[in-house]
């Protein structure tokens, strides 16, 4: 049996077909504005390709930006209905309030408070008013908001306020959708309620999303289980990207890195990929993203949900050129009109493209317009290219190691020999990593919460966690006998009482069947 893998970037949609741990083919086509129909052209080239029939494909891996794009572009984000339980504290800042004008009007900028929440020792700050909160459901239900977004202060530490308040919600409002901030973002009430309310907006696209997914594999005659990636390199099935969108996230970048480290075997680098519009940079440990620990802006809104650790530039191989002293590079790029405006095929624009087929570096279209431009002064772009890329790599780097840069993507033909002191491996297929990424995508089960050590020792906790992180692992498809622990961090929480600790650990397992 045979995988497929796609990873949908804003220039190109990549297909893989695997077997026995090779890539058979890998195809590119242009992503199209509807997404879908350029996934069904790049799945129909792979298995023409190789001649395999649909009935012989085990499941498809997709990574999308489809629901990245939606936040970007402020579209196809569902009105959603913010409550905090935090009253009488924790009213200063209330929800949305450093999100952009937008977007927090594109969601429709409906909040309420109200009495509950917990202080930073698990003690409450009030009892739940379930009166109060059946009268907030009958207004969220009067506007005709269907998605909500629960946030109770200090949830990580305990979450069940939380479930509390939507168990009384779900009574006025069945059918509504409801997203808690503890299952999503950590400490921090605003990032983590950010979260929430994002992954709430996002709940209905989604489920459009599954279901247009489903149709475009039915069309090329595919009928076996397909997943999604989320952005710490693993997979989950599609009910569960229906509950959680927003770990799609930079799912791209992710799938990169994984497929990088699994088509060159190192584990600890750092990844250049290298696209039609940007450049991703970030850093493998063990072969997976290394996580971000700071809050990440998605869209100009702060959140602190699990995300991997990505800089990024506007460099690629559409990136426009304009001359000058001094020369400007970017940020604008044509993108995959690069085949109608790039010189090299017989457009007006200069890209960076051009530079490194006018300077030899590659082969494509005419370098005829490229060369007339002179040696000294390609090499003087060129130079300007490699300096962006060395500052974005030396960026993520945080030890003096030698350690290979891995160069992937399909503008990866700007990255030179050595970047800085540091080497540059460039795999087999490094054109369609992300896809190969996404093919060989595993399941995890992720545990990261506050323990009482007065009341377990500290192995126990660890135990707990494992044991947790496993069984969530299981659910989400992963063959039992696979599971081994990738991440585990355990942090004393001095400020707390109860001799608590935080323990995050994370395990991953092969999908079964």
């Amino acid at each position: 049996m045979f995988r497929i893998g796609i990873d949908v970037g804003g220039t190109n949609t990549d297909a893989v077909i695997m077997g026995d741990g090779k890539v058979l083919t890998g195809v590119k086509t242009a992503t199209t504005e509807d997404i879908m129909s350029g996934i069904i052209e790049s799945l129909r080239m792979a298995l023409d390709n190789t001649g395999i029939n649909g009935n012989e494909i085990s499941s498809v891996m997709i990574g999308t930006t489809h629901f990245t794009n939606a936040v970007v572009e402020r579209r196809h984000l569902s009105k959603t209905a913010a409550v905090r339980l935090c009253l009488p504290a924790a009213q200063c800042l209330p929800p949305m309030v450093d999100w952009p004008d937008d977007i927090r009007e594109a969601v429709g900028n409906s909040y309420w408070m109200a009495k509950g929440g917990n202080e930073f020792d698990g003690r409450e700050i009030s009892q739940i008013d379930e009166t109060e909160l059946k009268d907030i459901a009958r207004e969220i239900g009067s506007k005709g908001i269907g998605s909500v977004a629960l946030c109770s202060v200090f949830s990580p530490v305990n979450d069940a306020m939380e479930k509390q308040a939507m168990e009384i919600m779900t009574t006025v409002l069945p059918d509504a959708d409801f997203t808690l901030s503890s299952e999503i973002g950590r400490l921090g009430i605003l990032e983590r309620e950010n979260a929430a309310i994002m992954n709430a907006s996002l709940r209905q696209l989604s489920s459009q999303a599954i279901g247009a997914f489903s149709d475009a594999l039915e069309k090329v005659g595919l009928r076996c289980p397909y997943f999604i990636t989320q952005n710490d390199g693993t997979l989950m099935g599609t009910e569960f990207v229906q509950t959680y969108p927003v770990l799609t996230f930079a799912s791209g970048p992710t799938n990169s890195m994984r497929g990088a480290s699994y088509l060159t075997g190192e584990m600890e680098a750092i990844v250049c990929d290298v696209g039609g519009t940007s450049t991703d940079v970030g850093a493998l440990i063990k072969g997976f993203p290394r996580p971000a620990s700071t809050t990440v802006e998605v869209g100009g809104v702060r959140t602190n949900f699990r995300m991997p650790d990505v800089f990024s530039i506007a460099l690629g191989g559409g990136t426009e050129i304009k001359p000058g002293n001094p020369v400007q590079i970017g940020p604008q790029s044509v993108g995959y009109r690069i085949f109608e405006k790039g010189l090299l095929f017989g457009g007006e624009t200069l890209t960076a493209t051009d530079v490194a087929v006018g300077l030899g570096i590659a082969d494509i279209g005419d370098a005829g317009p490229a060369r007339a431009l002179g040696v000294n002064t390609l090499r003087n772009y060129k130079d300007k290219i490699d300096e962006m890329i060395v500052n974005a790599v030396e960026r993520m780097r945080v030890s003096p190691e030698k350690i290979p840069v891995l160069a992937v993507g399909g503008g990866s033909i700007l990255i030179p020999e050595t970047v800085g002191n540091l080497p540059v491996v460039k795999p087999e297929n490094f054109a369609v990593a992300n896809a190969v990424g996404a093919a060989i995508g595993q399941v995890s089960g992720e545990v990261d919460r506050i323990f009482n050590l007065t009341e377990m020792s500290r192995d126990a906790a660890l135990e707990n966690a494992r044991k947790e992180a496993t069984e969530k692992a299981i659910a989400a498809g992963a063959k039992a006998d696979s599971i081994e622990v990738l991440d585990q961090e355990d942090v004393p929480l001095a400020y707390l009482p109860g001799n608590a600790t935080r323990i995050r650990l994370k395990v991953v397992g092969d999908l079964d069947g």
